[in-house]
């Protein structure tokens, strides 16, 4: 895999280099020794008790990423997955610590609890006031000796950042960092591993597999499953977390991105969650965001804390950290009615007809079972989801079969319109819109079924800015509608020639096809022209078998 980097042994130092430009001169680096990457808040007057954290580098934002007023005063980057030296979190301890002391957060990993852990007793010895904490969150393995130190940790931060800021002594913000740490509960999981820069991915879950319980280093999972979906994996990471934290009283939730999870999944497990009877408890909200990451893994985890008056007051504190998710109230989903101009008016009333009826489910069983085959050919020249948005409009349109007019054709391609406006997203959905729309005001003036639909196609064409020979549905579609008054054999036979056809155009005349390459469409064809096909085929099939 190929990755924005330049020479991978500077990556810290140049990562660090640009988050500080990047701040708008709110950070600040040390300067000198380049294996020493500390990040300090700039305008920093050691006036208050400073917060020290850090460890390896690939968790950004975390930790460099969470300096600021009430998160972090400094932040220790090591090399990637790796802690840093001794020498280097000494160097932030000592350059933001003042005769209020330091509070130093460390992750139960043993680089980190020894590398930390030497600093602080090395400050120690030149009359510092220093105080530790170490985060153990992970709750992966029941009754581990040594638990990990993973997202949670960032709740122990923002805690503790509060207490500082607010000019407590450094017992006090010791004593509040500590009982975070002690209270909070992480769980993780992923469906791939990550990819260090300059390397290769390594695929160690074959598809539909994922690592429960791992840890933020690409170590893997302590428990490999089958990947449920979102509802039931937040049922079962829940229960997991569940048995580790208090029966009753409000909780705070941190949904945490590992690093290449898209933001669509995260919010589906976030709802998930929230659903379920611990997220029930759920008051306050942090999240989804990526706040610990490792690299690129495609995987999130739950961190749960135990809600107190002052937690909740520390944890929707404000601070100025920009990459600091926001904690949120968590309240029912606010619903509005669709306007007026939405609402059905005149809606036809539903009639039944059995060739209808056939011919409809004909269509729309073709288009669902060829839902996976479409979305591969899309891949090759679009975004992958034709076959979906055909397959959504199909369900859709099945669904309220009986509901249909089934016995009106120009009222039953006015309902099919209607529908398929608000169920096919895309493109795809609004041409089907403005198809089944001119086809039915073109029986309602009296035209027969073949010149309906051929005004059907007229509009398709003026509306959609495509003509035959453009490598869209139309070149399916066009001779297909020509070759019905011949029957539905014929249709089918020319809509699958005409399909065919589109793997021989190298020229897209409108889509994200017509993006690409020559090189890139030769031999494919245009998955929405294979859709049309199918549809035809449904059909001949349905007259065939009466």
């Amino acid at each position: 895999m190929a990755h924005f980097i330049n020479d991978r042994a500077a990556l810290v130092a140049e990562a660090v280099d640009g988050l500080v430009a990047g701040s708008g001169g709110r950070l600040a680096r040390l300067d000198g020794d380049p294996a020493i990457r500390v990040v300090l808040r700039a305008g920093w007057t050691a006036d208050r008790v400073a917060v020290v954290s850090g460890g390896g580098s690939g968790h950004e934002p975390a930790h460099a990423g969470f300096v600021g007023s009430g998160l972090l005063t400094a932040a220790v980057c090591g090399d990637v997955f790796a802690s840093p030296s001794v020498d280097a979190v000494l160097a932030g301890i000592l350059a933001v610590t003042g005769p209020a002391g330091c509070l130093v957060i460390i992750k139960n990993y043993a680089g980190d609890r020894l590398n930390f852990g030497l600093a602080a007793e090395r400050a120690r010895a030149l009359g510092l006031a220093i105080e530790t904490v170490t985060v153990a969150d992970d709750v992966a393995i029941p009754g581990a000796a040594q638990p990990r130190g993973i997202a949670g940790t960032l709740l122990v931060h923002k805690v503790a950042g509060h207490a500082a800021e607010s000019g407590r002594p450094l017992a006090e913000v010791a004593a509040a960092a500590r009982a975070v740490a002690a209270g909070v509960r992480s769980l993780g999981i992923a469906v791939s591993g990550c990819t260090m820069p300059g390397g290769v991915a390594e695929a160690r879950l074959a598809p539909g597999q994922a690592e429960l319980g791992l840890g933020i280093h690409g170590e893997p999972g302590i428990e490999r499953i089958a990947l449920p979906p979102a509802t039931d994996l937040a049922g079962l990471m829940t229960g997991r977390l569940a048995a580790a934290l208090p029966e009753d009283g409000p909780l705070a939730l941190l949904v945490n991105n590992l690093g290449g999870t898209t933001a669509l999944e995260m919010q589906v497990l976030t709802r998930a969650v929230l659903a379920t009877p611990l997220g029930a408890r759920v008051r306050l909200l942090l999240g989804p965001a990526a706040a610990m990451t490792a690299l690129d893994m495609h995987g999130a985890s739950l961190s749960l804390l135990p809600l107190d008056p002052a937690t909740e007051a520390a944890l929707t504190a404000a601070t100025e950290v920009p990459a600091w998710p926001r904690a949120v109230p968590v309240v029912a989903p606010a619903t509005r009615p669709l306007p007026d101009g939405l609402a059905r008016q005149g809606e036809a009333a539903p009639s039944q007809d059995p060739a209808v009826a056939r011919a409809i489910t004909a269509v729309g069983t073709a288009l669902i079972a060829a839902e996976g085959a479409l979305n591969a050919l899309d891949a090759r020249v679009g975004d992958g989801d034709t076959g979906t948005t055909f397959a959504a409009a199909a369900r859709a349109v099945l669904a309220d079969l009986d509901r249909l007019p089934q016995a009106e054709p120009a009222a039953l391609c006015r309902a099919l319109s209607e529908r398929l406006a608000r169920v096919a997203g895309g493109s795809s959905g609004v041409l089907m819109s403005i198809f089944f729309s001119a086809t039915g005001a073109g029986l309602a003036d009296g035209f027969g079924w073949p010149d309906a639909l051929a005004r059907g196609a007229a509009r398709l064409q003026a509306h959609g800015g495509a003509r035959p020979g453009d490598r869209t549905l139309l070149d399916a579609l066009v001779p297909a509608l020509a070759a019905l008054p011949d029957g539905f054999e014929a249709a089918a036979r020319a809509a699958e020639a005409g399909a065919a056809a589109t793997a021989g155009m190298t020229r897209a005349g409108t889509g994200r096809s017509s993006y690409l390459a020559a090189a890139d469409l030769a031999g494919v064809e245009d998955p929405g022209a294979v859709a049309v096909a199918h549809a035809f085929a449904a059909l001949a099939a349905t007259a065939r078998s009466g």
